[in-house]
């Protein structure tokens, strides 16, 4: 039986239905199915069918997954005496990083969502490489790309690859 939905005002309802519909909108502008999108983000098509219309039943990190396997980033902001700041909960917003997916075989295949020309942070492309694992070719990986990945694993994992 699915958990009874917590009680939210309409303010928060709608948020969380505005940001439903952004991530709904960017899948479909990847033009990625339901199903390819909950596999990335690690969750059931059921619970990403949840996310996408804004339930308040669904925990804020299925929200953060669903964003990060479309590329996107949620971002929090502290309330100013005058109401929400600037970057309070709101649409998903574009990830910034220093590793350009482009610029490694396998992290692009295993980013299909994203641009050749997307970025992420270091920390996020070992993340990816670990959730991706198994959609890795390990006999296509180039040299260059294997000595990445442990460089990710040797700063961000203790040494240590988590696949």
């Amino acid at each position: 039986m699915p958990a009874k939905s917590p009680q939210v005002s309409d303010r928060t309802q709608r948020a969380l239905s505005a940001l439903g519909t952004a991530l709904r909108t960017r899948r479909k502008e990847l033009g990625v199915t339901a199903a390819m999108t909950a596999e990335s983000a690690g969750m059931s098509r059921v619970t990403l069918h949840r996310v996408e219309s804004g339930s308040a039943s669904v925990t804020v990190g299925a929200y953060a997954n669903a964003a990060a396997a479309l590329g996107m980033q949620l971002t929090f902001g502290d309330r100013t005496p005058d109401g929400p700041a600037a970057d309070a909960p709101g649409p998903a917003r574009a990830v910034p990083g220093n590793v350009r997916v482009g610029d490694y075989p396998q992290l692009r295949a295993i980013c299909w969502q994203l641009g050749q020309g997307a970025e992420l942070s270091r920390e996020e492309a070992l993340h990816r490489y670990e959730r991706g694992w198994r959609h890795v070719d390990q006999d296509a990986m180039t040299d260059r790309e294997r000595t990445f990945i442990q460089g990710l694993a040797d700063e961000y994992g203790g040494g240590l690859l988590l696949v």
